[in-house]
């Protein structure tokens, strides 16, 4: 049982919620011990608030995921927990996310900023689960901003001012990592013959491979604006950082590798924890990163 409930709420998936630490790494603030101790305790309130989305999906894909060869093995659909147990794990986690977010945040007109923006993923994504998965486009779409909320969220919680050209980046990034694991779902539909989600049919090959060349080739661009854009170079006051987008452009081209040769995009959360790689063209960015800003 305990496994299982470990299972529904994900933790693995956790990582994607690192993007709430984004503003703080981006912002020069990474020695600044409270703005350090909000970030984290933010991040782990989006963590929980995504962990009671996941309860909510499990038991709305329920009988979709029965007649799944893999779904088929999740902790609801497979009857190791049972539906009131992931609505009232679902109910409970979302009340932990609120808890922590109003209890990290001393100021209480950010946390409540704070709040807003958690809540309204929330809300987001219980339309998504429930109806707007359904939409092609709208899907990967709605998934891309979710990831805005994060930063968004990072942003106030540790006052740190979002540069536009960031905010576009992020949506850019998670939009192109969406198209690349709807890549995978097309794959299996040319297979099997059988659409893995109910939108999958609106997509095709032809139609994703050109949308990941847009959004990766659009997501470079937006990083260079980002990096010589005159707001940042006055905040980290140095001009070096632009130095930094080969590494983008390294990380850019390998996930395309994988999508399109190595034919494994289906779960960016899986590339990132398990190819080498991307591990560290990642690492070298980061560490770059910081030496420019930091040294």
């Amino acid at each position: 049982m305990l496994t299982g409930l470990i299972k529904l709420i994900r933790p693995k998936q956790w990582v994607k919620n690192t993007f709430v630490l984004i503003p703080l790494f981006f912002g020069g603030e990474l020695l600044n011990l409270h703005a350090v101790t909000t970030a984290l305790l933010t991040f782990v309130s989006f963590c929980f608030a995504a962990s009671s989305i996941y309860c909510l999906n499990d038991v709305v894909d329920v009988e979709a995921d029965r007649r799944h060869p893999v779904k088929c093995n999740r902790p609801v659909a497979s009857g190791v927990v049972s539906v009131a147990q992931a609505w009232m794990l679902m109910i409970g986690f979302f009340l932990a996310s609120v808890a922590v977010c109003l209890f990290a945040i001393k100021t209480m007109d950010v946390a409540w900023q704070t709040l807003a923006v958690i809540v309204f993923y929330w809300l987001l994504n219980i339309a998504y689960c429930t109806r707007l998965k359904q939409y092609a486009i709208i899907d990967v779409c709605v998934v891309a901003f979710g990831f805005v909320l994060r930063i968004l969220a990072g942003g106030l919680a540790t006052d740190v001012v979002l540069s536009t050209w960031l905010v576009l980046m992020t949506f850019l990034l998670t939009l192109f990592l969406s198209f690349a694991k709807r890549r995978d779902d097309v794959l299996r539909m040319e297979e099997t013959g059988e659409a893995p989600r109910r939108n999958t049919i609106r997509y095709n090959m032809t139609f994703i491979n050109q949308a990941i060349t847009i959004t990766a080739a659009v997501t470079l661009v937006c990083y260079i604006m980002y990096t010589v854009s005159p707001e940042v170079i006055a905040r980290v006051h140095t001009e070096y950082v632009y130095l930094t987008t080969v590494f983008v452009l390294l990380g850019l081209l390998r996930y395309i590798q994988l999508a399109v040769v190595d034919k494994r995009s289906g779960d960016p959360t899986k590339v990132i924890l398990r190819d080498r790689f991307t591990q560290l063209v990642v690492l070298a960015w980061g560490l770059s990163f910081l030496i420019i800003i930091y040294c």
